[in-house]
């Protein structure tokens, strides 16, 4: 691994390289590292983290992007096999949003009644009634 594409000050970036202590890395490859999130929600919460420093999801390279993909299909595969959740979410943030501020998907086993829940929005704005709308300007910018 090239040490240009490694941020020394970024947490993740020490994450996914293995330089931080005591982390529970359950899978690596080439491209990634995937460790068990140490504030897990459920037992089994785990993150994948690019080796090489990406914010956000449009700036990671099509291989690495190719890896993080394969690698929550087979952790999916293993954590339902290990833990029986009801379901398994697949999540990142990115932006302000990113509190690791390096790219990371978290795959988090699920059961009914666990409490973690998909939020309503604090100040909606009526995007439901505006999706044709929406779908055009996305299309109209897909195609510029």
């Amino acid at each position: 691994m090239e040490w240009s594409v490694i941020h020394m000050e970024c947490l993740g970036c020490r994450i996914a390289n293995n330089i931080e202590p005591n982390l529970n890395i359950i899978y690596e490859n080439e491209w990634i590292t995937c460790v068990l999130d140490i504030a897990p929600f459920n037992e089994g919460h785990t993150l994948i983290l690019p080796k090489r420093h990406y914010l956000d999801v449009d700036e990671v390279d099509p291989q690495t992007a190719y890896a993080i993909m394969e690698a929550s299909q087979m952790l999916s595969i293993v954590l339902k096999k290990v833990f029986k959740p009801d379901g398994i979410r697949i999540c990142q943030d990115g932006g302000v949003f990113n509190d690791l501020t390096h790219y990371h998907m978290h795959l988090i086993p699920r059961y009914q009644g666990d409490g973690f829940t998909w939020g309503e929005p604090l100040h909606p704005d009526g995007a439901e009634n505006r999706l044709s709308q929406t779908r055009e300007r996305i299309l109209k910018a897909l195609i510029e």
